[in-house]
C-alpha cells in the first residue's frame, strides 16, 4: 500500500488533507513540520498549508528526501522560497473562488484537470517567481503561479486547495499524486 506523510503547517485543511488521501485507499499519517527528515519512512509527502511562513519546521529537509513531494497553498510558497524563487503579498488576499487556467497538459499532477478548472484558493500570500528547474503549470485572473512542478526531481505545488469541496476537480490531484507516489 502506498504510504504518504502530510506534514502538518498549522494549517486549517491539515485533516481534510489526509482524508482525501485516505478516502483513495493510501495509507497517510499526519506528522508534526519539525519530523526529522531521517524519522520519514513515506512513498510521499504533502507539505499542509498554514498560516505563517516562518514557522515551517524542517520543511526545508523533506525536499532532499528524493520521493515526491507536493505542496499546498503555504506548502507551495515553502519550495518555492527555499529553493529561489520568491513569494510576496497577492493583491487580492483571502479565500475566493477562482478560475484556474492549466498552462500545461502534460504536468502529471494537475494536467489531467479541465483547461479552466475551478478552486478555492487564498492569495494573502503567493508564489511570484519560480524556482530554478519549475515550470509554471498553472494560472489565474489573479495570480501568475497557481501552480508549479519540477518533474526531474518530483516536486510539485499548488496556491489552492484541493482538498476542499469548492474545488471542482480536488480529488483528482489527489488521485495523480498519489500516482507519482506508487
Amino acid at each position: 500500500m502506498t504510504r504518504i506523510d502530510v506534514i502538518d503547517n498549522n494549517g486549517q485543511f491539515t485533516h481534510l488533507e489526509q482524508r482525501a488521501l485516505r478516502e483513495l485507499g493510501v495509507d497517510v499519517e499526519i506528522l508534526d513540520n519539525d519530523t526529522p527528515a531521517a524519522e520519514i519512512d513515506a512513498d510521499g509527502l504533502v507539505l499542509s498549508g498554514g498560516p505563517d511562513i516562518d514557522r515551517t519546521g524542517n520543511c526545508r529537509s523533506y525536499l532532499d528526501l528524493d520521493i515526491p513531494v507536493f505542496g499546498i497553498c503555504l506548502g507551495m510558497q515553502v519550495i518555492a522560497t527555499e529553493l529561489g524563487g520568491e513569494v510576496g503579498s497577492g493583491d487580492y488576499g483571502g479565500y475566493a473562488d477562482v478560475t484556474v487556467e492549466i498552462t500545461d497538459t502534460a504536468d502529471p499532477l494537475v494536467g489531467s484537470l479541465a483547461p479552466d478548472t475551478r478552486v478555492w484558493a487564498s492569495h494573502a500570500d503567493e508564489v511570484t517567481r519560480v524556482p530554478e528547474g519549475f515550470e509554471r503549470t498553472g494560472r489565474s485572473d489573479i495570480c501568475e503561479v497557481e501552480a508549479m512542478s519540477d518533474t526531474d526531481r518530483d516536486l510539485y505545488g499548488v496556491q489552492f486547495h484541493p482538498e476542499v469541496a469548492h474545488t471542482e476537480e480536488g480529488v483528482a490531484v489527489f488521485e495523480n499524486f498519489r500516482a507519482l507516489c506508487e
